[in-house]
């Protein structure tokens, strides 16, 4: 063999074990995040606030990614940061399990749920034209269940803040969905389907929808169209996604360029008002952080600071008025939207959820772990 020939063998094989060490790294979960894999219960912390996450949020189609505005680690990385911030524990987490059919049916057609073993179908609703070449089966595992897991920490999310006060779902806030189709990268409506859970257990009789995200909350607005016991509001730039729009029982809409004074002074304005009018056993936020500048997907103008208060003028209204709030993440498209979002958190578990120093050490994140959510 000649020395060109055995060179070459070299790099191959190099180029393959260090293919194969990214994979074991990336997707084989660290410990930390295995402890978030079976569903159980966790702990409120200070008994007021609790946190749902779960290690099978994760999209299991390694490259997705790539060819996709939305973050898919996003949801882990906010979860590793409240780790190692010393803000939670892997056993203090709430761990749902993955959302039922017959849960899901209570918002979506069957003739729709059939249509998500097309591959072809879930490409288009999620806007991801990769996953038209896949088997339906390798989509299903690999993306929709993922998305059954963030549904069943909605509902989680809602039943523990019925109990507690407070609730966070990392992950959700998929209010593009419809009743019959799907959209703008989602596919259950978990919000609805959370809804529609309490209500059918007789936990609830009314709820209010409070949408922040950039986008409007079309698929929300159209699940509970003309239903009273449900009101959506839905603040989000004009003359973006969706077109046309949907009609929620209450939509302001802001035009590009809305900075944070702005935005917060529209909030109060109106929030208040709002839950007079509808007079909520529960709130649901939707948090999306696509308002923030420099969104590749809008036009806002807020800041991370102004995404922080506008998510702590909902939340702390709710306390202040004992009415129970579950908080999703929703959208958000730049590299910046993780830690926007974990800021938000942070502020919430800090206010409601402990006393006046953080419970657990803060530590540094393992390699593993950095790679897991790269």
């Amino acid at each position: 063999m000649s020395a060109n020939r055995r060179y070459g063998l070299v790099i191959a094989v190099a180029a393959a074990l260090i293919g194969v060490a990214y994979l074991l790294t990336t997707c084989v979960a660290p410990r930390s995040f295995k402890a978030a894999k079976q569903p159980r219960q966790g702990q409120a912390l200070g008994g007021r606030l609790a946190v749902i996450f779960s290690e099978r949020y994760q999209i299991d189609l390694p490259g997705v990614q790539w060819f996709h505005p939305f973050d898919t680690r996003k949801y882990a990385k906010i979860y590793l940061k409240l780790n190692t911030d010393g803000l939670v524990r892997p056993e203090t987490v709430f761990v749902p399990p993955e959302a039922t059919p017959t849960q899901i049916g209570r918002v979506h057609t069957e003739s729709y749920l059939a249509s998500l073993k097309s591959a072809r179908a879930v490409a288009r609703y999620l806007e991801a034209p990769i996953l038209a070449s896949l088997p339906a089966s390798v989509v299903d595992s690999g993306v929709l269940r993922p998305h059954r897991y963030a549904t069943g920490g909605t509902i989680l999310a809602a039943r523990l803040a019925m109990k507690y006060g407070v609730a966070i779902n990392l992950a959700g806030g998929f209010h593009h969905a419809k009743p019959d189709s799907g959209e703008g990268f989602c596919v259950y409506n978990d919000i609805a389907i959370a809804i529609r859970t309490l209500q059918d257990e007789g936990r609830i009789g009314r709820a209010l929808v409070v949408d922040l995200d950039v986008h409007q909350g079309n698929g929300t607005a159209e699940c509970f169209a003309g239903e009273e016991s449900v009101f959506t509001f839905s603040m989000h730039q004009r003359n973006i996604y969706p077109i046309p729009k949907s009609e929620s029982d209450l939509d302001i809409e802001l035009d590009a360029g809305t900075d944070d004074a702005t935005f917060l002074a529209i909030l109060r304005k109106n929030l208040p008002n709002v839950i007079q009018r509808s007079r909520p056993d529960i709130v649901f936020l939707q948090a999306g952080c696509d308002t923030l500048k420099g969104d590749p997907l809008a036009g806002l103008m807020m800041t991370q600071e102004g995404i922080v208060q506008r998510d702590a003028l909902v939340i702390d209204e709710c306390v202040r008025r004992r009415i129970p709030v579950v908080m999703t993440l929703g959208g958000g498209y730049t590299r910046r939207s993780w830690a926007v979002q974990y800021a938000s958190i942070r502020r919430t578990i800090e206010t409601h959820g402990l006393s006046d120093r953080h419970p657990h050490p803060r530590r540094k994140a393992t390699v593993k772990e950095k790679l897991y959510t790269k």
